[in-house]
This record gives structure tokens, sequence and C-alpha cells, in this order.
């Protein structure tokens, strides 16, 4: 949900078109509807594995027929050539500029990671330190970041640990084995003034907090409540500027956006840090166009039903479609990584895990919170998604 001029104003397939996972494989070993090979990245001083796969598919825009894809994503194995350490990024661009944004940040985030000394020995700190650098970055290049930017959602593996960084409303899930039940952990939370803690700090910083409805005059501007981000997510709180119809912000964190930024958006991550145990299945990042109409618990509950992670990608991506042309007369664009956790067993004295003789289940913990609140192959190289279309769909 990005800004009131960006992401605000043919059928898919829906998540049967993957119920056959032989009828969608090329003799080559590609998925039709990813064009890719399933990928795959050892950790092997923990001894696991992560089997992965991401799709990325323009939105339906009747309006705007040639409008581009905004997301971006970066999947980076073997960060600083440690086989270790191994990124996923997902940048929901937005604006007028929101491409350029997207592939700007996805591309020097993950550089910035890479190029901090600091990163093994305090990935918090480097995470906060990447997001400033990169924002700064935007503002002085040649892209117009006045009314554009980009969210963004990333994951980094650091041996049997997570570190999720997050800037704005895309996501970040867990799925985790609890007796018979798989359940969704979120690994970030929404930054938007549908959160109290967010809306005060824009306030304070001058924005106006309205809804569309609100700012045009149709509601009532001074009844500062809006519901929750599931019932009101058609006309959610935005951010103004005091004297102005502009930007009409819905979220509160980017990368980018220097007339926001005056006003309290700002691109300080959110940082939190998860120990791995074997009850970790999978864990999803996603732009919010996944999101939008599909729980968390959803999400997962769609993604667990496949061994196959571009078979997940195929029937998450082709029922958030369905749900956006059955609520509205477009679609968001979408973007989701899966990422599978493979063989998580022999872990070191002291990690998490179920005791085989008491059947203590050590459950996963949040450890920190940073500042602001098969054709498998194998490779040790960066992907990344520029302007390229896989026409998945």
């Amino acid at each position: 949900m990005g800004c009131v001029h960006g992401k605000c104003c043919s059928r898919y397939p829906t998540s049967s078109a993957a119920d056959s996972p032989q009828e969608i494989y090329s003799l080559h070993g590609k998925h039709l509807l990813t064009q890719r090979s399933l990928e795959s990245a050892s950790v092997p001083s923990y001894n696991f594995n992560l089997e992965y796969s991401v799709l990325t598919q323009r939105g339906y825009y009747p309006d705007s027929p040639d409008k581009e894809n905004q997301d971006s994503y970066c999947i980076k194995t073997h960060v600083q050539g440690s086989p270790n350490v191994h990124f996923f990024g997902v940048f929901d661009g937005h604006g007028q500029f929101g491409t350029q944004c997207s592939n700007f940040v996805q591309q020097r985030l993950v550089e910035e990671l890479a190029n901090n000394p600091l990163l093994l020995d305090d990935p918090v700190k480097a995470y906060d330190s990447a997001f400033l650098t990169v924002n700064d970055e935007l503002h002085s290049s040649e892209i117009d970041d006045t009314m554009s930017g980009t969210t963004a959602i990333t994951v980094l593996v650091v041996g049997d640990k997570i570190y999720v960084a997050n800037v704005g409303d895309s996501r970040a899930v867990i799925a985790v084995k609890d007796g018979n039940r798989i359940i969704a952990e979120d690994l970030s939370h929404d930054q938007t003034p549908f959160r109290k803690d967010e809306y005060e700090r824009v306030k304070v910083c001058g924005a106006r907090v309205l809804s569309v409805d609100q700012v045009e005059g149709l509601k009532d501007p001074n009844i500062q409540t809006w519901g929750d981000e599931e019932s009101q997510g058609g006309d959610p709180p935005r951010l103004w500027v005091q004297n102005g119809m502009y930007p009409g912000t819905a979220f509160t964190r980017s990368v980018g956006d220097s007339t926001a930024e005056k006003i309290g958006v700002v691109a300080v991550p959110e940082v939190s840090v998860v120990q791995l145990t074997p009850n970790h299945l999978f864990f999803v990042v996603a732009s919010d166009g996944v999101f939008e109409f599909l729980s968390s618990q959803a999400v997962v509950d769609m993604a667990a039903k496949y061994t196959d992670a571009r078979d997940a990608c195929a029937a998450i991506a082709g029922e958030s479609y369905k749900l956006w042309l059955e609520n509205e007369n477009r679609t968001d664009d979408i973007t989701i990584i899966i990422v599978h956790i493979k063989d998580f067993s022999n872990l070191p004295s002291g990690a998490g895990y179920t005791d085989p003789t008491s059947g203590v289940n050590f459950r996963p913990s949040m450890l920190k919170n940073g500042k602001g609140t098969s054709d498998t192959t194998t490779s040790g190289s960066e992907l990344f998604r520029s302007d390229v279309d896989t026409g998945a769909f």
C-alpha cells in the first residue's frame, strides 16, 4: 500500500493452477509459471540447507496497461564470501520513479552489508548503517525521490540465526511446527499509521494523518480512529503535509520519499532476531501485494501444502491476484520468496531444539529488537530482479 498517487489508485490463475505439479514443469526442469529452477544454499556450520524460489509479477492496472513492475528482489548467497551467510530481500517501489528506487536500493543495500566489517559481529548495527547510507545515496542520486521511494523487507541468515530488517509495509513470516499444527509467526510488523506507536511518532514530526475521505472532507477529520488494517484497508490513514494534499503515504517508513521524510517517514529499520530450531519449516518474504487480502496464517497454510517452493510461490501469487480482482478493479505488483529450511537437526550444543528425552519443545523466541522498536541448483551468485517480468501469468 504505497503513496496515494502511486499504488492506490485478463484474469489470473488461482491456486488450483498449481494443484498438479507434474503438469507445470518443462522437460528441462523449469517451472512453467515461475520460469525458475529450484535453488539451494547450504549452511555448513550448522549442517542444514535452504531451498528457495522466487516469483515476481507485474500488477494489472486497467487505467495504466503499460505500467511497469515496481517490485524488485535480491537474493545473495555467500555474503562476504561466507558459506553460512545468505540474504533475501523484497523491495516494493512506489511513486513515479518507484521502479528506479526499488532497483537502486536492492542493489546497494546488499553491497553495503557485504562491505561492512561489523556484519558478522553485529548484524543489527550493520543493518542500521546500511539502510541509512543507502537512503542518503538515493537522495543524492539522479533518481527523483521527492515523491517516490521503496519499502524493504529483508532476511539475513547468519548460521543458525535469522536477522529480519523491515522498512515499510511488506512482510516476512516464518512457519513453525506446533504439534500437528503449523503456526505463522510474523517476523516483521507493518509500519503504518494503524500502529499507535508509528502514528504518534509521525504526528510529533508534523504529519497530518487522515484517510482520503477525510482529507477530501467526506468524513470528519477529527475522528482519529480507523479500526484495523483488515477492515479499513480500502481507505487507510495516510500522511499529509500540514497545508497540502501530498504525499499521501500509507506507510510510515521507507527508503527515499524525501518529501515524506520531512513529516516523519524514516529509513530506520526495525530489526528482529530469531534463533532457528527444528520446528521452523520455512519462511516467506513478500511485498504487501500478497498480504492485502491474505493473512500471514493463510499464506503459511497455502505454502505448507507444497513441498516445492515454486509451486507454493505460484499458488500464493495466483490466489492473491484472484482476491485482488474480487475486491478491486486492479491488482498490485506481487513478489514472493519462499525459503524452506531443510535438515535442521544436527545442532551444536546449546541451540534450540525439542529435547528427545523430556519432550520439551523449546519454542522460537525473538532475541533482540533493533533500533526503532529435484532439479536443485546451488550457486553462490546474487539474484536480482530488475525490469524483467517473468510473464508467470
